[in-house]
C-alpha cells in the first residue's frame, strides 16, 4: 500500500524536483509522479480529514519548479536562437518533427501556445526555447507558461485524486509482485525507447537514398536550365534566419497539387529545410515523386550545410516579389 502520510509531507518537494527535470529534457516521469502524489495526497487528506492546502503547496511548486527549468531553454533560445531549437529537439524521441509542429503552432498562436503546450508530445520542449527566439517578453512568457504548467500539474493531480482508490489498489498489487513488478515496468520502458529509435534510423534510411548534396547543387545552378530551388522553412525559422540560397523560392510541402500546378513535372527541383536530418525535405520530395514529379531532390544539410561549404546566401528582402507571399512580407516589415 502507499504511504499516503509520506506522500502527503514529501509529495511538494518529489514534483519540485520532477517538474524542472522535465522542462529541461530529462526523461522523468513527470505525469505518472504527478498522478501519484495527487491519489497518495487525497487519501492522506482523506485520513486525516485534513484541507485541501496540500494539493495548493504542491500545485504551487509545480509551477514554480516547472517555470525555472523553462526559463533556462527561454534564455538559451533568446540568446542563441536557432542552436538552441537544435539542441533541444536532440533531446525529443521525435527530433525529425518537433521543430517544424512547434512553428506552426506557434505561428498561430503565438505564445498562447504555452497554455498547451505540455499537453502535446515534444511540443512544450520546443515551444519554451521558441519563444525566446522569437524575442516574446519575459513577463508574458512567465505568465502563460505559469497557466499552462498550472493547468497540465492540476489535470495530473485531479486523475491521482479522482482514481485514488484504483491507484493504491494497483500500488498493492505492485508491492505484493515485488522486484519482479519493477523489472517488467523497466523493459517495457527500454523497448518503448528502443522502438522508437529503430523508428528514427528506419525512417532516416528510407529518406536517404536520393539526395543531392551541396557541391552538387552549386554546380547545377551554373548550368542551363537550373534546377527549381525550395526553401520550405517555416516563416518563424526565415525571422530567425532572414537569408536564403539565392533563386530559392519559397513553398509549403502541404500544397503539393498547387506546386506541380504552378511548376509542372517535368523540371528538377531541389528542397532544403533547416530540420534535424532534413526530413521535412526529405518527405516533400519524395511526395512530389510520388506526384509524377521526375526528379525532385532534399538538399544535405539544408541551409546551414550551403553556408559550411562557403557558398553565398542573400537576404530575404532582396528575393522577388513572387516569391514571397502577403502573409509573408507583413510579417518581415514588422
Amino acid at each position: 500500500m502507499m504511504s499516503h502520510e509520506l506522500i502527503a509531507r514529501y509529495g511538494m518537494l518529489v514534483v519540485f524536483l520532477n517538474v524542472p527535470g522535465s522542462s529541461l529534457g530529462l526523461p522523468l516521469p513527470v505525469l505518472p509522479t504527478l498522478i501519484t502524489v495527487g491519489a497518495g495526497t487525497a487519501l492522506a487528506i482523506h485520513i486525516a480529514s485534513s484541507t485541501l492546502f496540500h494539493f495548493a503547496t504542491i500545485l504551487g511548486s509545480a509551477v514554480i519548479g516547472g517555470v525555472l527549468g523553462d526559463l533556462v531553454w527561454f534564455q538559451g533560445g533568446k540568446r542563441y536562437g536557432e542552436r538552441t531549437l537544435h539542441t533541444v529537439c536532440k533531446l525529443s524521441l521525435s527530433r525529425e518533427t518537433c521543430v517544424r509542429k512547434t512553428e506552426r503552432f506557434f505561428g498561430r498562436w503565438g505564445v498562447r501556445v504555452l497554455v498547451v503546450a505540455r499537453f502535446v508530445p515534444g511540443l512544450s520542449l520546443v515551444a519554451v526555447p521558441l519563444c525566446g527566439a522569437m524575442a516574446v517578453r519575459l513577463r508574458s512568457f512567465v505568465l502563460h507558461d505559469c497557466a499552462g504548467v498550472a493547468l497540465w500539474a492540476s489535470v495530473g493531480l485531479a486523475i491521482g485524486a479522482l482514481f485514488a482508490l484504483q491507484i493504491d489498489v494497483v500500488f498493492v498489487l505492485i508491492s505484493h509482485l515485488g522486484w519482479q513488478a519493477l523489472i517488467v515496468i523497466g523493459i517495457a520502458l527500454v523497448l518503448y525507447v528502443l522502438y522508437r529509435y529503430c523508428r528514427r534510423i528506419m525512417l532516416a534510411k528510407a529518406l536517404e537514398k536520393a539526395r543531392i548534396s551541396v557541391d552538387e547543387l552549386h554546380a547545377l545552378l551554373a548550368s542551363n536550365p537550373r534546377p527549381l530551388l525550395f526553401d520550405i522553412r517555416s516563416a518563424e525559422r526565415r525571422m530567425l534566419d532572414p537569408f536564403v540560397i539565392p533563386g530559392a523560392v519559397f513553398a509549403d510541402e502541404r500544397k503539393l497539387p498547387q506546386i506541380v500546378e504552378r511548376y509542372g513535372a517535368n523540371r528538377t527541383l531541389v528542397i532544403y529545410c533547416s530540420c534535424p536530418n532534413e526530413v521535412s525535405a526529405a518527405w516533400m520530395a519524395k511526395r512530389l515523386r510520388l506526384a509524377g514529379v521526375k526528379l525532385a531532390l532534399p538538399l544535405t544539410g539544408g541551409i546551414d550545410a550551403w553556408r559550411v561549404a562557403g557558398f553565398d546566401v542573400e537576404p530575404i528582402i532582396a528575393m522577388s516579389d513572387a516569391a514571397i507571399s502577403e502573409e509573408e512580407r507583413k510579417l518581415f516589415a514588422h
